[in-house]
This record gives C-alpha cells, sequence and structure tokens, in this order.
C-alpha cells in the first residue's frame, strides 16, 4: 500500500531565506545584469548627475544611474505607473536587485521621469551607437510608418474655441473676485494686487485652457493665411496667362469667376460702346444692336459660372462649419485622431523609421493626424541615424548592409508627388490599399507609359508597384515597419503615454523606442556579457 507524502513544512521564521549576496538572488545570464552594466559603463549619463542635487542638509538622494536603470527595466516589462515601480521594488527580485535594497518612492521616480526632456537626445543616440557597434542596424532596406499612442487626456476633455473663451472669461471673473475680496482684507497695497496662485502655476487649469485656446487661435490663423497665400498664387497665375492645373481653392475659384464675369460684361460693353460710336457717325450698321449685358449669352454663362462657385464654396466651409476644431483642456498638444481600429482617440502621431532587423533608428511625436507632411522629414532624419550607425559598426551588419540607405518604404499616407520626387535614396510608397496593388501586380496591369507625354510621379509609381519586384519589395513593410510597434504596444505593454505637453511626452516616447533597440539587443543576442568585455577592449 502506498502512503501520501507529507506536506513541505512552512518555516516562514527561517532566516537567510534569501542568500545574503544580492548577486546571488539572481542568475548570471539573467537580463537585468546586462541592463545594468549598460547603462553603468556605457552611456553617458553625466547630464543627469549634473541636474541632482548632492550636498547641503536633508537625506541622500538616489544615483541617477539607479532611477535610470530601474525605469528601462520597467519600461521593458510593462510597468509605466510610478506606484506601481515603488510597490516592485520591494516585491521583485529583479526591481531590488537594481536598487540594491534602496527602494526609491514613487514621488521620487515621477521626478526622476520629468528629467527625460533634457537627456532623451542623447541616450537615444548612445543606444543606437551601442546597438551599431554591435553589429546591429540593417540598413538595405528601411520603412517608414506612423502609429497612434495615447494621450494621457480623455476625449471628452475637449472643447470648442467658444466654450474655451467661456471658461477663460469665468477665470478672468473668478480671479478679479478673488481680488476684490483680498483687497477688502488685506487693501490693495498688500495682496489684493497679487496674482492668484492658480493663476501663477503653469500646471494649473487655467493655464491649460490658455494654451489651448491660444493654439486653437494660432491654428486657425496659420490655415486661414495658408489659405490666401494659395488664393494668391492661383489668382496671380491666372492673370498671368499660365493658370494652375485642378481645382483652385474656394476663395479663389470665386475670385477668378468673378473676374470672367467683369470680363464678359466689359466685352459686351465695349461691343455696345462700338456700335453706338459707329452708328453717331452715320454709318449704316446691319444685323441686330448687341444686346445688354443682363441678356448676353457669354454674360449669363459666366455669371452662372460664379453662382456655381460660391455655392461649391459654401459646401466646403460647411463641414467646417459644423464640426468645429477642439482643443483638449488636459493636454492642449494632444489631437482627437481616428484609431486603427475604429472610432477616435486623443492621441498623439508616432512618426518612426526601422532598419530591416527591427531598430528604431529615427523617431518623431507628431500633433498631426496626417502623416504624408512627415516624410521629408524623416527621411533626413534617417539619413542621419544611417551615417551614424555605418560609422561605429565594426564591419557590414549583413547582406543588404552599406553606407547609405538602399530603399524607404512607406504606405499611401506618405503619398505625395513631392515625396515622390524629392532628393534622397530609392523609395516605394505605396498608391493604394495592400489588397489592391496585390491584385494590379498578379494582374499586371499597370498604367501604361507608350504615350510621349512623361507618367506623372504617382503613376510611374503605380507602374512600378505593379512589376514583380516592385511588389515583391513593398511587401517588406509590414513586417519592418509594423513589428516593433507591435513590440512596443503589446510585448512592452506601452499604449498610453503618461506624461503630458509635447515636449515630455516626446521624451517618454523616445524614451520607450531607447528601451526597445536595448532589449531588441538582449533578445536577439547581439548584447551579451560577453560581447559587451568585448567592446569594453575597444575604443568607442
Amino acid at each position: 500500500m502506498v502512503m501520501a507524502k507529507g506536506y513541505r513544512p512552512v518555516r516562514r521564521d527561517q532566516l537567510f531565506l534569501l542568500p545574503p549576496d544580492m548577486r546571488s538572488w539572481l542568475a548570471r545570464d539573467h537580463p537585468v545584469w546586462l541592463v545594468i552594466r549598460v547603462v553603468e559603463r556605457h552611456l553617458d549619463t553625466s547630464v543627469l548627475h549634473a541636474r541632482r542635487r548632492a550636498g547641503g542638509p536633508g537625506a541622500a538622494g538616489y544615483d541617477p544611474d539607479m532611477l535610470l536603470t530601474l525605469l528601462v527595466w520597467a519600461y521593458a516589462h510593462q510597468v509605466t505607473s510610478s506606484r506601481r515601480i515603488e510597490e516592485l521594488c520591494g516585491t521583485d527580485v529583479a526591481f531590488r536587485v537594481i536598487c540594491g535594497g534602496g527602494a526609491p518612492d514613487h514621488a521620487t521616480v515621477a521626478r526622476f521621469r520629468q528629467d527625460f526632456t533634457a537627456v532623451i537626445e542623447d541616450l537615444f543616440r548612445e543606444v543606437l551607437v551601442l546597438c551599431a557597434r554591435l553589429g546591429m542596424g540593417q540598413l538595405g532596406v528601411v520603412a517608414l510608418d506612423g502609429t497612434k499612442i495615447a494621450a494621457n487626456a480623455a476625449r471628452d476633455a475637449n472643447r470648442s474655441e467658444e466654450t474655451l473663451r467661456k471658461l477663460a472669461a469665468r477665470t478672468v471673473a473668478r480671479h478679479a473676485a478673488a481680488d476684490a475680496a483680498e483687497d477688502g482684507l488685506f487693501g490693495a497695497g498688500q495682496r489684493g494686487d497679487r496674482v492668484p496662485p492658480e493663476a501663477a502655476d503653469p500646471g494649473s487649469r487655467d493655464e491649460r485652457i490658455r494654451r489651448a485656446l491660444a493654439g486653437l487661435q494660432a491654428e486657425r490663423e496659420a490655415a486661414e493665411a495658408a489659405e490666401r497665400a494659395l488664393q494668391r498664387k492661383y489668382i496671380e497665375a491666372a492673370v498671368a496667362g499660365t493658370p494652375k492645373t485642378g481645382r483652385p481653392p474656394a476663395g479663389a475659384e470665386v475670385e477668378l469667376a468673378r473676374r470672367r464675369v467683369e470680363r464678359a460684361e466689359a466685352a459686351q460693353q465695349a461691343k455696345i460702346a462700338d456700335w453706338e460710336r459707329r452708328r453717331g457717325a452715320g454709318r449704316h450698321l446691319p444685323g441686330t444692336p448687341p444686346l445688354r449685358p443682363d441678356h448676353s449669352a457669354r454674360v449669363r454663362r459666366a455669371r452662372a459660372a460664379l453662382a456655381r462657385a460660391g455655392a461649391r464654396a459654401e459646401a466646403r466651409a460647411g463641414p467646417a462649419s459644423a464640426r468645429p476644431p477642439v482643443r483638449n483642456i488636459t493636454d492642449p498638444d494632444s489631437r482627437l485622431m481616428q484609431a486603427a481600429s475604429g472610432g477616435s482617440i486623443q492621441a498623439y502621431n508616432a512618426q518612426n523609421v526601422t532598419s530591416r532587423d527591427g531598430l528604431i533608428i529615427a523617431t518623431e511625436l507628431t500633433s498631426d493626424p496626417a502623416d504624408v507632411a512627415w516624410f521629408e522629414p524623416m527621411l533626413h532624419a534617417a539619413e542621419d541615424a544611417a551615417a551614424l550607425i555605418t560609422s561605429h559598426q565594426p564591419r557590414p551588419a549583413g547582406p543588404d548592409a552599406g553606407p547609405v540607405i538602399g530603399l524607404i518604404l512607406a504606405d499611401a499616407g506618405y503619398l505625395s508627388d513631392h515625396n515622390l520626387t524629392i532628393d534622397g535614396p530609392d523609395r516605394l510608397i505605396a498608391t493604394g490599399k495592400r489588397r489592391d496593388l496585390e491584385k494590379a501586380a498578379r494582374a499586371n496591369t499597370a498604367a501604361s507609359t507608350a504615350s510621349d507625354e512623361p507618367a506623372s510621379p504617382a503613376a510611374a509609381m503605380t507602374a512600378r508597384l505593379a512589376t514583380e519586384d516592385g511588389i515583391a519589395a513593398y511587401r517588406m513593410r509590414g513586417h519592418i515597419a509594423e513589428t516593433p510597434h507591435g513590440q512596443i504596444k503589446h510585448t512592452m505593454g506601452f499604449r498610453q503615454l503618461s506624461l503630458r505637453g509635447k515636449p515630455r511626452a516626446s521624451a517618454e516616447w523616445k524614451f520607450a523606442c531607447t528601451v526597445h533597440n536595448l532589449i531588441k539587443a538582449i533578445t536577439t543576442g547581439h548584447l551579451t556579457a560577453t560581447t559587451l568585455n568585448h567592446l569594453a577592449s575597444q575604443p568607442a
């Protein structure tokens, strides 16, 4: 007969359950040791040290290298809450090892994270250089893609310009009432003439309302100025006899139609004046006299065209007036953007250029919901990053590595004649949806270019994507561009920013990309204790 075994004893009073040496708590090949060593020996954190206060009264501060390592490890493991980081510093072995047993509180972590704005550019660059020295960074084919990252703001906190003006007026009235009350208590010379604390605090709600209103006004004025400039170009070109192709802006279309009415009326009046002049000279004039302008077919056609142009201008202005622009009073720099899953979210639009082996070589957080305007800036940023990578690589990183970017891939959100024709590396920019490009490539139904007229840049790109080589190259875009976004949002769990305002939000996003690159080097086996020892023996 087999008897059941007894239970293991539960001895919570047993001493030294863990080894007394913290270095024995985790295996030597645990990745946390690599992160600690990279931060301490391979990153320049002197700026972080310079920003810390040392000496004087009070308790000793925490080492910036330790705090930076703590945040790198936390972001890599789906932890961005400073309170959760504080908790894990007391319960998680890896977090305790990083802190050396001295757990910082959440306020210390949160304050330290505010310093990213000043140092993140250097940290991103140094990790990129480290990856290049490890042989990473395949530049033969790179991809540009945008991804929406949720802001730390609710979409319900959006307000129209009219509402913002009302809120600002209430703020002024509240401050005036506070000033009057203080005047009654202390006298105007004592307290009534001071700025109320809520107005002086740049982080207050009143300040955010002011920023949101100013942003709306500046955007409207910039849009109106751009519209007027574009109208002038169309009108000047038409007057010069070289009219631009395509439908002109609403204001220019109405102005050009009005000028055609004036010319038609003036021409008809000239005919009438000439008839009257010749008849007054006693000449016999055959036929009927010219019609008055109101009855002239040419004038009536011109006036009808003016009416149609005015109607189109009103129709174009209708949707904008029905959906007035809004600003968020929690984070005025964020915008309502279309989410990939449908609907809209309060977000920023992050632009990333990724190498074929998954490194984010250039990144920028924008407030622009559209991608098209960011192709050229990101192209230049990618070229600078490519020069940096190749200058630090010990040897070619792969069969398609080279001194410059060979090919850049982008989806249809970046399509424009300007982006197709500017100087720079070879590029493939989609001219439609992926399924339509695949269908055209299978049928080989590219537009014919046999005519004497040169094909437009978009038509030429469509024809190229319909070839076997073109569509095969474009198929790499999804894996290269979207894999890092998936790793950041799903593996790292970084789907929403914690910091508000574009400068701090941009710093946090770039920090997340820096962590992604560092963890990519570890998970792919490029960054090991052996390779770090080898790098330590080589000149930087």
